[in-house]
């Protein structure tokens, strides 16, 4: 059973990233491997953009429901059953799917995973002797971004610069401030602590995991980060004046 998973994963993810990744590196002046990462993070990012716009959608969505689902809990506190019952059924009205952010990153999990084994094995020229048939192999893999960051080991720099993108695109995520406070004086808000740990809690854990793991993996969360923020921004601006039209 593992074996057979294993095997898909290699075949479904590893193989196309990493014929994909070389490639890339063939046809870029000067062989650059940090532009070709860039550009592999590109079309993972073209790829998945119909599912992001969509989880995005979702997560702004439920962070305005908020004061709605805490009217909920408040009113069938001592009935959770109840609780449950009418918070799906302010989602199903609402057309939201709470499960939405979970599916993408469910989605992206499996290809950081094979990223990380490119870029962990990839670099070994004994790896390009099992490329496809079409792809040229370029017999061995300069792994330097710009001639002065070597991606094949871990950099402070880039592992830093990925966790403050990860706070920043949570954060864009969270209820502005401007929002009113239902919890005063009874005490914090459940959700909204656990908002505030995922705020801090993700970038952290970033930066420590990115401190072990070559820095073309950093270099793929940058940029994956990057796309995400501006992409975010382009979605909520449009949903800004959608509400306005409306109004």
């Amino acid at each position: 059973m593992f074996e057979s998973l294993a095997s898909f994963f290699y075949i479904i993810l590893y193989q196309p990233l990493f014929n994909l990744l070389v490639l890339l590196y063939n046809y870029i002046p000067g062989r650059d491997f940090g532009l070709a990462i860039i550009f592999l993070t590109l079309i993972i990012k073209t790829i998945l953009f119909p599912t992001s716009v969509k989880a995005v959608n979702s997560q702004r969505n439920l962070q305005k429901l908020q004061p709605l689902m805490k009217e909920i809990q408040d009113k069938y506190k001592n009935d959770k059953e109840k609780q449950a019952k009418e918070t799906l059924e302010l989602y199903k009205r609402e057309k939201i799917n709470p499960f939405s952010g979970l599916f993408l990153a469910l989605i992206q999990l499996p290809i950081l995973i094979a990223l990380y084994q490119v870029f962990w094995e990839g670099l070994n020229p004994k790896k390009l002797s099992t490329l496809y048939g079409f792809v040229l192999n370029p017999g061995q893999i300069n792994p330097f971004f710009f001639h002065i960051v070597d991606l094949s080991k871990p950099n402070l720099v880039f592992a830093i610069l990925a966790g403050l993108l990860q706070y920043f695109q949570t954060k864009m995520l969270l209820p502005g401030k401007n929002q009113k406070d239902d919890n005063k004086g009874k005490g914090a808000d459940f959700s909204q602590i656990m908002q505030k740990q995922t705020l801090y809690f993700f970038p952290v854990f970033t930066v420590i995991i990115l401190l072990n793991l070559p820095s073309a993996l950093g270099l793929y969360w940058i940029i994956s980060g990057l796309f995400s923020i501006i992409q975010q921004y382009i979605i909520f601006k449009k949903n800004e004046q959608i509400e306005k039209a409306k109004n």
